[in-house]
């Protein structure tokens, strides 16, 4: 099986930073695409930012310039870098991964635990 765990989550002022981490362990053969969500109280899941196995990039219109997504295919992580963070940033954050398993081409979406950010004005 495979598991994507969390960390880095917790409270922070307004203009503050934090830094989520999420790594892929388990049955492995690579990873595709890996991805950031978030869900706050009474909305939808929503997309926060993507990064391919080459490194290319997609944010939401309302993290652009300060969210940056980075992964390390080494070690199966990736990264969000939050700066300059908001109120309305506030929300569960989820990791999401699209791994084949085996060498057979097969792609399996897997997401983690969810991590809380609160920030505080």
């Amino acid at each position: 099986q495979v598991q994507l765990v969390e960390s880095g989550g917790g409270l922070v002022q307004a203009g503050g930073s934090l830094r989520l981490s999420c790594a892929a362990s388990g049955s492995i053969f690579s990873i595709n695409a890996m991805g950031w969500y978030r869900q706050a109280p009474g909305k939808q899941r929503e997309l926060v930012a993507t990064i391919t196995s080459g490194g290319s990039t997609n944010y939401a219109d309302s993290v652009k310039g300060r969210f940056t997504i980075s992964r390390d295919n080494a070690k199966n992580t990736v990264y969000l870098q939050m700066n300059s963070l908001k109120p309305e940033d506030t929300a569960v954050y989820y990791c999401n991964a699209n791994i084949q398993r085996t060498w057979i081409y097969r792609l399996y979406e897997y997401w983690g635990q969810g991590t809380q950010v609160t920030v505080s004005s």
